[in-house]
């Protein structure tokens, strides 16, 4: 009895293992291939697939979704012999799972490698300079070299790219002293330039205050005379319009003559030869009205008071100056 619960057992494992080992289960962007004692027979792809148990056998599964595989930085001689290390990184995607599983022992290996040779022989033909500016060529370059080749091992290279270009210290030294020259020399050129555009500024702003300061200028003193202008022209169309005689001329011009001598420092005054004629005019409007007014003689040579009141009917004493017009105003008493 118990032999053949043993047996049962053993057949109901047997038939579980399979039955796992019939189904099989490939996960989406995957895929495996299946050999048949030892020969390539098929490729699963994702989803549910059944194999013959213990006969059919899982060789590998692969992963179809695109690997990004950075490599360590690589020794590489430029043009002009200097040695500049170089990192990359690798954008591929698996395309044909059965040729990357026979047509090529380990494919990681192999892009590797063969990114290495081909960086080298790019690289050798440049200078430093040169590599240092040209990363799109160069990845361009190792794309279309990668790209070639993996093509038969159904790997397709996406992309290249090169993470950093490392020159010697004594290099990265060098490089960075000019660049702090350009840095300055750059900043000078500016400076200078900040400068002479400022002084430019400067002198056209002074240019054009100067200009509107004497445009202002011409034009205060265009109106300032068309003002004085314009009041003599009031004061000479009032006279006119007033029609002053004589008599009130020669009136008027005798109240300014007290105002002509105020001030304590006015030690000579000079009287006008217009004064004659004014006294000659108030003269006769007094000899009109009947009574004498004092005569003044303002000739050169001090003549006769008297003489000079007989402009009216009864000429009064006549005032004397002894030294013509000019009329000489001490405040010292007098030396006898």
């Amino acid at each position: 009895m118990q032999p053949i619960i043993i047996v049962l057992i053993i057949l109901v494992v047997l038939v579980f293992i399979a039955l796992i080992k019939t189904i099989q289960v490939i996960p989406q962007a995957s895929a495996a291939i299946v050999e048949r004692f030892g020969r390539y027979t098929r490729t699963l792809n994702a989803g549910l697939n059944i194999v013959v148990p213990f006969i059919d056998s899982i060789r590998n599964r692969i992963d179809l979704r695109e690997q990004v595989v950075p490599f360590p930085p690589q020794p590489v001689i430029t043009q002009d012999n200097l040695v500049v290390n170089i990192d990359t990184v690798i954008y591929y995607q698996v395309t044909d799972a059965r040729a990357a599983t026979y047509e090529v022992a380990s494919y990681i290996q192999a892009i590797e490698q063969l990114t290495v040779t081909t960086l080298r022989n790019i690289i050798g033909g440049m200078d430093l300079e040169r590599t240092l500016t040209s990363r799109e060529e160069i990845n361009a370059a190792l794309r279309g070299v990668l790209d070639e080749a993996t093509g038969k091992w159904g790997i397709r290279v996406n992309r290249v790219e090169l993470k950093a270009i490392e020159p010697p210290t004594s290099i990265q030294d060098s490089m960075e002293k000019q660049m702090r020259a350009d840095r300055d020399k750059r900043a000078a050129i500016l400076t200078a330039e900040g400068i002479r555009q400022s002084q430019i500024l400067t002198a056209e702003g002074e240019k054009q205050s100067a200009i509107l300061r004497a445009e202002g200028e011409s034009k205060a003193a265009a109106l300032r005379a068309e003002g004085e202008a314009q009041a003599v022209r009031t004061v000479f169309e009032a006279i006119h319009a007033g029609d002053p005689d004589q008599k009130l001329l020669s009136y008027q011009y005798l109240q300014m003559l007290p105002k002509i001598a105020e001030g304590d420092a006015n030690k000579l005054w000079i009287v006008p030869s217009e004064i004659g004629d004014a006294l000659k005019g108030l003269s006769g409007a007094f000899g009109n009205l009947g009574g004498g007014a004092p005569g003044f003689n303002t000739g050169g040579n001090g003549g006769n008071g008297g003489n000079g009141g007989n402009g009216g009917n009864e000429g009064g004493p006549g005032v004397v100056n002894p030294r013509g017009a000019a009329v000489e105003r001490r405040e010292e008493p007098p030396v006898h």
